[in-house]
């Protein structure tokens, strides 16, 4: 069985919609702005002028400098504009608080298209990585006539048994490597970040209890743009039949493996993968 996230957030418009001025250093010397999109103020930073629009769709927990530092700053600015954002929850767009239900990844889908609404951006090609790639795929599946093109990565369509394993193994952060989990604790804190990784871990499970593990396979067909898929092939998190599964599922989709990458191939090959997906997205 393949996995499916569901659930449709109602946003209210006009008055939630609301563009804030506050203004935020980035560590890269942009400026961060936020906008009000339902009950969030969502962090998002915006760079370039060309006329190809990209999304930056972070993993679990992540922020637009921990995610997508290299996309950012390497993406070629003069074809392309980058939009990159903190999901509802996540770095600078909390409070409130989010939490970790079933239907996670759907609500989040639904919330990236309502905040590209609000900043009046009709048409984009999502970059999604991991959790973020998951909601990428529901986004071009449930709103196609706002999405060009789609780039996912070391992404899934269900959770498999062996991989819910690997989740509860990593639950305690303690178990991490100083170098992965400092970033996320210049985020969020220690204590903050603790509390919402297990609660993620936890939604994992109960998402695999609930659906036998399915998030998003049904939805694949119904996904029409061009779209990339990237994979490194020694990824601990994600088990390469997935690649296999989206290939087979999404017309006319294509696949460029990293046989040494993990987890974080737009980081570890990030000159590489940049230019992979530019001359994708400007076909």
């Amino acid at each position: 069985m393949f996995k499916v996230r569901s659930l449709i957030v109602p946003l209210s418009k006009s008055n939630n919609l609301k563009l804030c001025s506050v203004l935020f250093s980035s560590s890269a010397g942009q400026k961060e702005e936020k906008i009000k999109v339902g009950e969030w103020n969502i962090n998002y930073l915006k760079v370039g002028s060309g006329p190809h629009t990209l999304l930056c769709m972070p993993g679990a927990l992540g922020s637009i400098w921990t995610d997508f530092k290299p996309q950012v700053e390497g993406i070629d600015r003069e074809k392309f504009t980058v939009v990159a954002w903190d999901p509802p929850g996540y770095g600078k767009s909390r409070p409130p608080l989010r939490d970790f239900p079933p239907e996670l990844y759907e609500r989040d889908a639904d919330y990236a298209y309502e905040f590209m609404k609000a900043l009046n951006i009709p048409k984009y090609s999502p970059l999604g990585w991991s959790d973020g790639g998951i909601s990428s795929l529901i986004l071009a599946a449930k709103y196609p006539a706002a999405v060009n093109k789609l780039v996912v990565w070391g992404t899934n369509t269900l959770i498999l048994p062996h991989e819910l394993e690997v989740y509860k193994k990593i639950r305690d952060i303690d178990s991490w490597s100083k170098r992965m989990r400092e970033p996320m604790i210049a985020v969020y804190g220690e204590d903050l970040f603790r509390k919402y990784w297990a609660e993620w871990v936890d939604g994992m499970v109960a998402l695999f209890n609930a659906k036998n593990g399915e998030i998003c396979s049904s939805m694949l067909k119904n996904i029409k743009c061009p779209t990339f898929i990237l994979y490194g092939q020694k990824d601990p998190m994600v088990d390469g039949s997935h690649v296999a599964h989206l290939h087979t599922n999404i017309e006319g989709s294509r696949i460029h493996l990293y046989p040494d990458g993990k987890h974080n191939i737009h980081i570890a090959y990030a000159e590489d993968f940049n230019k992979r997906i530019e001359e994708f997205l400007l076909k």
